[in-house]
């Protein structure tokens, strides 16, 4: 096996699955206001280091997604790489600069970052990144994703993985379609794998080794707006219809996102997707909100109450570690 293959496994095997806290500053800022918490840098470490250092952290996380403020912050007398690295976890870094208006269409987006990305995976990997993130977001319509941003994004997304496996990093291939609007989940199945099929068409023209790379796909899901809405069971069974069919064997494993899905719905539908899995896939969690947003609003009452925050952030971690190997229950939930 390769040395990036070895390291994609370790971030997702044994129910383990991956933090996002790759919030940008402002991203972060909008939280933290929402919980009536000033955003200062000292702040913004002391709610990520109170998550990294917690036990929930080296028994259900096997890698983190950083910003770049935060991989180059230090807590514990420790740079937050090797925080993270002795917390049984691999350190990762976000590398896109962002989704803008796509150029020959009004309203969809591209993902930007590929000018300087090269020197910029070297610095780092120096700082101890071991794989990193690239977000291409899609929106859905009887227009949207058209074909201009469906090929423009795969293309992006090739050429950053691309860069990244040179790099000796395991780059995590996020094509987002976003939940807004009011497609049904027939919709979302059908772009979904028609951005799917065409991200790998890329990948793999650009030579990327698909055994050294995580995919973070979005569920199947009716949009927010939708009168149409299924049952967690059909999310479950579509969900794993659209990657079986468009996801080629070689790749280690899908860490879902959760997409703006509360906190238990994103636990359940990763659970009933694992009781139904009879793929080769390792499905697992690369959950943000879906994972910190009981222990933001837990900590917000008092920023210094560590272990109160970190017994909220184990309980979420630990469930959707359940999840991602078929185990969870409401039972176990409410316990």
């Amino acid at each position: 096996m390769s040395e990036l293959n070895n390291i994609a496994l370790e971030i997702i095997s044994n129910g383990k699955g991956i933090l996002a806290a790759d919030e940008s500053t402002g991203t972060m800022t909008k939280r933290l206001e929402d919980v009536n918490v000033p955003s200062t840098p000292e702040n913004r470490l002391l709610f990520r280091e109170t998550l990294f250092t917690s036990q929930g952290m080296s028994q259900c996380i096997g890698g983190v997604i950083l910003y770049d403020e935060t991989i180059k912050q230090n807590a514990k007398n420790k740079k937050i790489p090797e925080l993270i690295s002795n917390m049984n976890s691999h350190p990762g870094i976000k590398v896109d600069t962002g989704a803008k208006v796509l150029a020959g269409s009004s309203e969809e987006k591209i993902t930007e970052g590929l000018d300087g990305l090269r020197e910029r995976l070297k610095e780092y990997y120096k700082l101890g990144a071991k794989f990193t993130k690239w977000r291409g977001v899609y929106s859905i319509s009887k227009e949207y994703p058209s074909k201009l941003s469906i090929h423009s994004n795969a293309h992006a997304l090739a050429r950053y993985s691309s860069l990244v496996q040179e790099c000796n990093m395991v780059p995590i291939v996020e094509p987002e379609l976003l939940m807004d609007g009011n497609h049904s989940a027939k919709d979302c199945y059908n772009k979904t794998s028609e951005v799917i099929k065409k991200c790998f068409d890329e990948l793999i023209l650009h030579k990327v080794d698909l055994k050294g790379i995580i995919l973070k796909p979005n569920m199947i899901l009716a949009g927010t707006k939708s009168q149409d809405k299924i049952s967690n069971e059909e999310v479950a069974k579509l969900t794993l219809d659209c990657l079986k069919n468009s996801v080629p064997n070689e790749v280690p494993g899908i860490a879902f996102l959760s997409g703006g899905q509360s906190e238990i719905q994103a636990t359940e539908n990763l659970n009933l997707i694992n009781k139904l899995n009879k793929t080769n896939f390792i499905m697992t969690y690369s959950y943000g909100r879906a994972l910190q947003q009981s222990a933001l609003k837990f900590w917000s009452k008092n920023i210094q109450d560590i272990e109160g925050t970190q017994k909220v952030f184990n309980h979420r971690a630990k469930m959707n570690t359940l999840a991602a190997q078929g185990k969870w229950s409401k039972e176990i939930e409410n316990k």
